[in-house]
């Protein structure tokens, strides 16, 4: 059977995945991957806008426990808000690890 690519969504050049209210944002081959995760929603019209989102700095390296894989945490009032500082933390991140 032929080999199938999945092409993810990209923000900023780095995959945006997501599986119901958690998204992942980084490349899993990179160091660290930035998670957020949607705590509550608002109504809007037909739409449900998060109103309150978790971001998690986590290291990829499978040998390290998953409470210490969490290296920055914090909470935010919107997706907009916590994933451009996700990217910022992420970015730092990377840079320290070159």
């Amino acid at each position: 059977m032929p080999e199938t690519k999945t092409d993810f969504f990209r923000y900023k050049n780095k995959p945006l995945v997501r599986s119901g209210d958690v998204l992942y944002y980084g490349d899993m081959k990179d160091k660290y991957v930035v998670k957020l995760t949607i705590k509550s929603k608002q109504k809007q019209g037909d739409l449900d806008i998060a109103d309150k989102v978790s971001i998690q700095l986590l290291s990829t390296d499978i040998n390290v426990s998953p409470r210490k894989a969490v290296i920055k945490s914090s909470e935010k009032p919107n997706l907009f808000l916590a994933i451009d500082i996700g990217d910022v933390w992420l970015q730092k991140a990377l840079k320290s690890t070159d």
